[in-house]
């Protein structure tokens, strides 16, 4: 596989960016991923069990997870800092002055504008990459001054914007806009899908449910099983009135959605939902009224691998692609 510049701005192998999953991507994965050749990504409250309060409980967690990956690798890796409002920031703010003090290489900046942390982070000597859904929001960042972006179709687990665009429509345009690298991200789960979007512009990969099914991601084994059993219709992308979220379907789904179309008010919704629903679901593995977040492309995977082979593999799987596009176009032309 060719470099690209993603490789050349991070000094990493292959193009492929393990996208962090709150409180289930922690060193031991991140390690993985980087060691392979990839770019491993700390996601919030990794190693975690419990919901704290504390702002510096939060904060001193997270340091000790990047000294751990520092043990567990010598290769580059990022730490992804959720922006956030109202009181979420008071955490985003000492999480990353965490950040900058541990020397740490990248930072994924998501669920928040790019001029909140770009600068500070450029200064103090590190690559950012900014999460987007929209054309628009990725021109932003590149104004802002970010290293790279990450374009992420709403196929894709967890939260993703409002704009519900998908990730072969959302590449190409953002490509054709900007200057930097576009990452694609939203139902990559093997080496055709790396190979697609690389085809439409892409210079690297930002995949989080295939690293989902690991052996070293910390997701509850109830997740990982109900994963597996995953078909191509078991996820759903909703929340449309607060914030657009994909999960398995489930109960709780079923009856957030009753009280959405019912008429219920943002604020009503959010009352239902309460809180750390992810958590619930991801950590003690409640399936049914805990949110289970995963992409649609869940349904393509069906196996728990270690996470080095799944970067080994869909680099040999993008190159087999490649390979068989290059020589269907020799045989059209009669070479």
């Amino acid at each position: 596989m060719k470099k690209t510049r993603v490789c050349e701005l991070l000094g990493i192998e292959y193009p492929i960016i393990q996208a962090p999953m709150a409180w289930i991507t922690g060193p031991r994965l991140v390690a993985a991923v980087s060691n392979a050749g990839g770019l491993g990504t700390i996601g919030p409250n990794p190693e975690v069990t419990h919901v704290s309060t504390d702002v510096n409980v939060v904060a001193d967690r997270l340091r000790r997870a990047i000294r751990k990956t520092k043990e567990l690798t010598r290769k580059p890796f990022a730490v992804n800092v959720p922006v956030g409002v109202g009181q979420d920031r008071l955490f985003s703010e000492k999480c990353a002055e965490v950040v900058m003090e541990e020397k740490v290489p990248v930072a994924i900046v998501s669920v928040g504008g790019p001029g909140v942390y770009t600068k500070r982070f450029k200064d103090a000597g590190l690559k950012v990459i900014h999460v987007t859904a929209s054309v628009k929001h990725a021109k932003g960042a590149e104004a802002a001054g970010v290293d790279a972006v990450v374009c992420q179709g709403y196929e894709s687990g967890g939260y993703s914007g409002f704009d519900e665009l998908t990730t072969f429509v959302l590449v190409p345009q953002a490509v054709d806009a900007l200057k930097i690298p576009v990452i694609a991200g939203g139902g990559i789960a093997d080496g055709r899908g790396m190979a697609a979007v690389m085809a439409l512009g892409a210079e690297g990969v930002y995949v989080g449910t295939r690293f989902l099914l690991t052996e070293e991601c910390d997701a509850n084994p109830k997740v990982k099983e109900a994963a597996i059993r995953a078909g191509d219709t078991d996820t759903i992308s909703w929340g449309r009135k607060i914030g657009l979220v994909r999960t398995l379907k489930n109960a709780l789904v079923l009856d957030f959605l009753k009280r959405e179309l019912g008429g219920a008010s943002p604020d009503d919704l959010r009352a239902f939902l309460g809180s750390h629903r992810i958590m619930k679901a991801l950590v003690e593995g409640d399936l049914e009224q805990g949110a289970a977040a995963m992409g649609a492309d869940a349904g393509m995977i069906g196996k728990i691998e270690k996470a080095g082979d799944v970067v080994r593999e869909m680099v040999r799987g993008a190159d087999m692609v490649t390979e068989k596009l290059q020589s269907l176009g020799q045989a059209a032309q009669g070479k």
